[in-house]
């Protein structure tokens, strides 16, 4: 699932909005367990604290839950787009 990033842009709103898309087109459905940071950061080819970032915002605006030594997973009702 490689992706192509700009990189005129803040790479972590980018990689954020990927993982949104993923949602949003059901690879990662409600309740299904995201990549970790590092696996996104290595997919992605980007830094762990750039994917850190991105994984952390997507908590704050209610896509996300972490669910502590288990993993971060889809919210069973992500919010409307």
């Amino acid at each position: 699932m490689g992706e192509d990033l700009d990189r005129t842009r803040a790479v972590w709103r980018q990689a954020a909005q990927i993982v949104i898309d993923r949602i949003t087109a059901g690879a990662y459905p409600p309740g299904s367990r995201v990549p970790s940071t590092l696996e996104l950061a290595t997919e992605l080819g980007i830094a762990s604290s750039t994917a850190q970032k991105a994984m952390a915002y997507l908590r704050r605006e209610g896509w996300l839950r972490g669910e502590s030594g288990i993993g971060t997973f889809v919210v069973d009702r992500p919010p409307a787009r």
